[in-house]
């Protein structure tokens, strides 16, 4: 039974509807509140766990006397403090770090992240977004669309979640203004082609009064679509499962001479007893002897259990290493595209040396080439020579191992990276894979036939670098050092003809000693990149 407070809410509410049977089995879903400073996200997350009886009476009655203490709505209910635990976050009445839930309704059961809206906590955020099915970005119905609001919705759709509710909140602040969600509700749309997400329902709310979470308000009269309890018992995650089968080795258990076993949480696809599998980056082959997991010895296993699996035959496997189906077409490879997030002050840039952490396995690595930053306020591709705090941008990296991965949004487990600090272990960047390429150890160099406009690209900085804009920028400059030279011949000599004969030689001479110049120290690279890696020890030794 819901416990009384000492603090009412006097909100007028219409009954709701009779509720449905329960399911024979309730499922799990996992969702997280986000949005910018200060839009209800914590008072939401407090006032579900009210409005679905998950508080015992002498959390009611502290929350009463902490209301008091350190509410920020005046006499009322601060629900907020149900999940801002912290004392920094009592005392300053914000969130800092990511406070876990867990609630259940004869429907479900959840496991709720309320995650920090301020810009300096935003790797607080992407931590909570990270194992999420579903995302509660909310919107202070006063101040429409924030960049950070913005910067949330990213992240989560880069994270890989689909399923999305946009919460208006504070609708008591405007009168429960129908145009003013109207109005938010068309903003955010424009946003979401952008974004990809496959589901978006964009609710009015006033959650510190309960208004629509589990109940219709009698002040909405105009809005006849779901609850946002029913969205939650109800949306369906996106499936990521991957049907190939991958095994990052997490230990190599070894108690005696007699049993050899590599412990590990499958991140796809099932492995039986006598199936034949290849030891990644090596591809050394053999077959499944034994199947063990906690519960005991078993013929097969599927994603998420965590097994110990012994091979018919003694091959070399250390941590890191991933154990996939043989003669499946995964592959290992040094390099990979990834889009990133900026965790510190430091930033990320080319050249650099990082720690690279992918799965079990960590090894150096370096960016290569940043292609584009994110500008958030319209998620337009921008030219960028480092991903700074909380910036945004796709890159190459190259690690100085051959590592197994796999795009996240086909394998989260091994799609998912941080660029560590190899001196103080800052974590610097957050990432996920979008693609894998077997890498050519040199830059292939453009034939005699390629266009010219392709060989102008090039001449400043590869093409893989720079934006389009920045490209383009570099072809004018291009051309009106060209022009320039035309016309100090046709001063000098007065004929037309000589004008364009030095105008065209300049261009070509500059272009062909460029791009030669260009695939020189591209090859000094690549042979300097094959001789940190010649010396390396493959074996995993001591991660």
């Amino acid at each position: 039974m819901r416990p009384a407070l000492a603090l009412t809410d006097p909100a007028p509410r219409v009954p709701a509807p009779a509720p449905t049977a329960a399911p024979a089995q309730k499922s799990l879903l996992r969702f997280i509140t986000c949005g910018s400073v200060d839009d209800g996200k914590s008072t939401l997350l407090g006032r579900l766990l009210f409005e679905t009886n998950s508080i015992f009476e002498d959390q009611a009655e502290a929350l009463a006397r902490d209301s008091v203490k350190f509410g920020t709505v005046g006499k009322a209910v601060d629900y907020a403090l149900l999940v801002d635990g912290l004392s920094a976050e009592r005392e300053q009445g914000i969130t800092i770090d990511v406070a876990y839930r867990y609630f259940s309704t004869p429907r479900r059961s959840f496991i709720a992240a309320d995650t920090p809206g301020h810009e300096q906590y935003t790797r607080n955020m992407a931590t909570g977004a990270s194992t999420a099915d579903c995302a509660i970005i909310l919107i202070d119905a006063r101040k429409g669309l924030l960049r950070q609001t913005r910067r949330h919705s990213y992240i989560v759709s880069m994270l890989g979640v689909r399923s999305v509710i946009v919460a208006v909140n504070k609708m008591d602040l405007v009168d429960y203004s129908e145009e003013t969600f109207r109005q938010i509700e068309a903003d955010y749309r424009t946003l979401v082609p952008t974004l990809g997400f496959t589901e978006v329902h964009i609710v009015p709310l006033a959650a510190r009064a309960g208004d629509n979470l589990a109940t219709r308000s009698a002040r909405t009269p105009w809005y006849a679509g779901p609850l946002l309890l029913d969205l939650l018992e109800t949306i369906e995650p996106a499936p990521r499962s991957a049907a190939k089968f991958r095994l990052p080795v997490q230990w190599v258990n070894r108690p005696d001479a007699e049993f050899r076993g590599y412990v590990g949480t499958i991140a796809g696809g099932m492995i039986r007893v006598g199936d034949p599998v290849a030891v990644l980056p090596r591809g050394q082959e053999s077959r499944v002897a034994r199947i063990l997991t906690p519960q005991g010895e078993t013929q097969e296993a599927g994603e998420g259990e965590a097994v110990t699996i012994t091979l018919a035959s003694e091959i070399d496997v250390s941590r890191g290493d991933v154990i996939v189906a043989a003669g499946s077409d995964l592959k290992a490879t040094r390099r990979f595209t990834a889009r990133l997030l900026g965790l510190a002050e430091a930033g990320v840039e080319p050249g650099k040396s990082y720690l690279l952490k992918l799965g079990t396995s960590l090894t150096r690595a370096r960016i290569s080439a940043i292609h584009h930053g994110i500008d958030i306020e319209d998620y337009v591709e921008a030219p960028a020579s480092t991903i700074a705090l909380n910036g945004l941008g796709v890159v190459t990296i190259e690690a100085e191992a051959e590592l197994h991965v796999a795009p996240y949004r086909e394998c989260a487990p091994l799609g998912g990276l941080l660029l560590i600090d190899p001196i103080t272990n800052e974590a610097l960047a957050l990432g996920i894979v979008e693609s894998a390429a077997r890498p050519a150890i040199a830059t292939s160099t453009e034939s005699g036939s390629a266009s010219l406009n392709s060989a102008l690209l090039r001449l400043v900085v590869p093409k893989e670098i720079l934006a389009p804009e920045a490209r383009a920028m570099q072809l004018s400059w291009r051309l009106s050092t060209m022009a320039i030279v035309g016309l100090v011949a046709g001063i000098a000599t007065g004929s037309v003809g000589a004008a364009f004969a030095a105008a065209f030689t300049d261009l070509a001479l500059r272009t062909a000693g460029r791009v030669g110049h260009d695939n020189l120290w591209r090859t000094i690279r690549a042979l300097r990149l094959r001789q940190s890696q010649e010396k390396l020890s493959l074996d995993g030794g001591g991660i």
